[in-house]
């Protein structure tokens, strides 16, 4: 009995790894050590460290204001710098005050702001797009000359986000294999390209 609780618990662990880290795709799904996934990682170990800090300052700042911060959902996600602002806020106004959070955040780079001007996604909605990053990380696994653990994946109201270091040929064919995936309403590339 005691083993099968193990097991669960590990495919659990395991599925939400795949839904929520990038990190996570390949020690999820080969077994492999975390080292192995960071070795594929084309960022700096500091640049990576950053993006986090970064992510943290931004959701701790918006918390801060507790007005703001019960009337919207947002993602804020760092890869190398770049910010992608993700999620709804019902008004113009909090929109602009949280690029502006953002943009005055240490380290960031650049914002791309894609907050919808709507009321916040429910949380059906939002387990919604969690499994489809899911689908669409397993579905990257498949993709032949593309370390899957590059791309970092955000899914909002069905529309997937791409992020990361690629080259021309690895984010059109990640491109291409997220259209495919169910649940995918369109795809937006939030890359920076290298040779």
């Amino acid at each position: 009995m005691k083993s099968r609780k193990t097991t669960a618990a590990a495919l659990v662990v395991s599925l939400i790894c795949v839904a929520t880290l990038p990190g996570c795709i390949g020690v999820a799904a080969t077994g492999a050590a975390v080292g192995g996934v960071v070795a594929q990682e084309r960022r700096t170990p500091g640049n990576l460290v950053d993006d986090g800090y970064i992510e943290l300052k931004v959701r701790a700042a918006i918390r801060k204001d507790k007005a703001m911060a019960s009337q919207i959902h947002i993602n804020a996600t760092s890869f190398n710098g770049l910010v992608l602002l993700t999620g709804e806020a019902p008004g113009k106004s909090l929109r602009d005050r949280i690029v502006e959070i953002t943009r005055g955040t240490p380290g960031v780079r650049a914002v791309q702001n894609e907050i919808a001007l709507q009321a916040p996604s429910t949380l059906v909605a939002r387990t919604s797009d969690t499994l489809v990053t899911g689908r669409v990380k397993l579905a990257l696994l498949g993709e032949k000359g593309l370390e899957a653990t590059r791309v970092k994946v955000v899914t909002e109201r069905g529309i997937v986000y791409l992020m990361g270091l690629l080259k021309q040929h690895e984010a059109d064919g990640a491109t291409e294999t997220v259209r495919r995936v169910p649940g995918v309403q369109r795809v937006v590339k939030v890359i920076e390209y290298i040779e």
